[in-house]
């Protein structure tokens, strides 16, 4: 039900009138709704668009350890391929690097859309073994080496249990 008002929404802003906005003029709002019903999220006026458009065109990407590309990914890769492509930043190639490198250290309640999140992976709880990329409402993109590019959220046990850090990509 949540998506049938998203998606009246989205057609009640194509039939109005046009936005003096130049970010909004070129964007096709089918193309937006359906990277919403991909990333299991409403997008919103206010979101990152460019961000979640090409977040929900990774999803279902086969993971690839050392990966980078559509035909495999990698979670510190994907990061890379995203951060490039959306904002044109280069990250550093390990998920560890990105953490110590790439970002400045960010409590999970100052996490904003694009902002990096860290997990620890086995018996570390500090080492940094995995890495998204927050969108909103709790969830975040990733590589998952068993299912490939994915939306999951922070809330879920695993991710509670293995939660590093967020990071804020510096300028």
């Amino acid at each position: 039900m949540k998506h049938f008002f998203f998606l009246i929404f989205i057609l009640c802003l194509l039939v109005s009138c046009r936005s003096s906005d130049s970010s909004m003029k070129s964007v096709d709002y089918r193309q937006l709704a359906r990277a919403g019903l991909r990333l299991g999220f409403d997008i919103e006026p206010k979101d990152d668009w460019n961000l979640f458009m090409e977040s929900a065109s990774w999803i279902g990407t086969p993971y690839r350890s050392g990966g980078n590309g559509r035909s495999g990914v990698d979670c510190s890769g994907l990061n890379i391929a995203i951060y490039n492509h959306v904002y044109g930043k280069k990250l550093n190639r390990k998920s560890l690097d990105q953490k110590e490198k790439d970002c400045k250290r960010i409590s999970r309640s100052e996490l904003r859309s694009g902002d990096l999140v860290f997990f620890s992976t086995g018996n570390s709880r500090k080492k940094v073994g995995h890495t998204g990329i927050y969108l909103k409402d709790g969830k975040f993109i990733h590589a998952s080496s068993s299912r490939g590019v994915i939306v999951s959220s922070l809330d879920e046990d695993y991710y509670r249990k293995h939660w590093i850090c967020g990071g804020r990509v510096k300028q």
